[in-house]
């Protein structure tokens, strides 16, 4: 079981936006496969997510690269990616649904694509230094898939930070990743 902390009590930081988003934090965290020690909650991923949900509902679209990359939106909204994770058209911190109604329906989803497993539960040693949580859900009984998720780990930022992968083990779930979809508009990753 990983346990999630809060960096300062005096500061408490929200991991999911409502509580379906919370849901999927707790999930993800104790599942049994997940390999991280822990997760620190982050107020700023969990905005950041629930921004891009609502931009996917606006537009009727479950997709990456809506506005940029996964990796440019965090940069462009004031989380501090580690300068070794890719700019333009790169994914490393972000997976994102639409139209799953419960927080066990979208991590079962999850967990059928490798890629977004191999992120969420830190099985590839670079996804397993990622350290850091926020989930945004957004309902919207108007929009093509009615509910959204947006799920950004990523590892915090710090000064003496270096990268010990080379190009070749930093993953990447670009837009060239398949997109699966559901007889009942439920798409996602």
């Amino acid at each position: 079981m990983v346990s999630l902390a809060n960096p300062s009590a005096a500061q408490p930081q929200q991991c999911g936006n409502v509580p379906e988003a919370e849901a999927l934090v707790t999930l993800i965290a104790n599942d049994p496969q997940q390999q991280r020690p822990h997760l620190r909650c982050n107020g700023l991923l969990t905005k950041l997510a629930l921004e891009k949900a609502k931009v996917m509902a606006e537009r009727g679209l479950v997709m990456h690269n809506l506005n940029g990359s996964p990796n440019s939106h965090l940069r462009n909204g004031g989380y501090q990616l580690p300068n070794y994770y890719g700019g333009m058209m790169s994914n490393q911190v972000e997976a994102i649904a639409g139209g799953y109604s419960s927080a066990e329906q979208v991590w079962r989803a999850f967990k059928l694509s490798d890629a977004h497993r191999q992120h969420l539960l830190g099985e590839l040693p670079f996804y397993r230094e990622q350290d850091e949580i926020g989930v945004g859900f957004f309902l919207d009984e108007n929009a093509p898939h009615v509910q959204y998720w947006v799920v950004y780990v990523s590892k915090g930022d710090s000064p003496d930070q270096q990268s010990e992968f080379t190009k070749e083990q930093i993953p990447n779930k670009s837009i060239f990743d398949p997109v699966l979809e559901s007889d009942n508009n439920q798409e996602g990753f």
